[in-house]
């Protein structure tokens, strides 16, 4: 409404009917493979809706497996959803760079790399770090911002330290994850 191109990216889960394949694919490494993800997309109330496709995040969803999106049951996590959310944070980095979006008569093409991030709780809580070690440090994104937001702080996303590599970071990174529950 004040004049900002917006646009939100999220796991594709089931619900998300009406948005449409673009037809834009990328590669993400998550953990030791390489895995290809897909980008659908819907306009809704001035705001491009992006939604990142891959098996992992719709295998997981109520309708299909009788369980929750974040774990089988409440207050337990699926044991790859350090995974997930990786891929997720990845390739949202990617959406406002290479999306060809025209939806509205205002805007139009790819957003660019001159974006305000808003990470919203542990599930996209890697995007900074990935922005930090794989974009600004080979000069992309460089005026790119991270507002990072705690949403419910209930769930924070806690796996084992012995996972760290699986999450692809420089190994200056580890000692920001280190916690020590008192």
């Amino acid at each position: 409404a004040n004049g900002h191109r917006v646009i939100t990216v999220a796991p594709r889960y089931d619900q998300y009917k009406d948005a449409w394949d673009t037809g834009v694919a990328i590669e993400v490494k998550v953990g030791y493979i390489t895995e290809k993800v897909r980008f659908f997309h819907c306009y809704k109330r001035g705001v491009d809706r992006v939604f990142i496709d891959h098996p992992m995040f719709l295998e997981k969803v109520w309708g299909k497996t009788g369980s929750k999106i974040y774990g089988p049951t409440t207050g337990t996590d699926y044991e790859d959803n350090q995974l997930r959310f990786s891929m997720l944070c990845q390739a949202a980095l990617e959406a406002p760079r290479i999306l060809n979006l025209n939806s509205c008569e205002y805007f139009s093409g790819p957003y660019g790399e001159d974006v305000v991030f808003i990470a919203n709780d542990w599930h996209t809580a890697l995007l900074p770090c990935y922005l930090k070690s794989m974009y600004k440090s080979k000069g992309m994104y460089e005026t790119a911002k991270v507002a990072y937001c705690i949403h419910n702080i209930a769930y924070q996303g806690r796996f084992s330290f012995s996972d760290f590599s699986l999450l692809n970071l420089p190994d200056a990174f580890r000692s920001s994850f280190d916690f020590i529950d008192g």
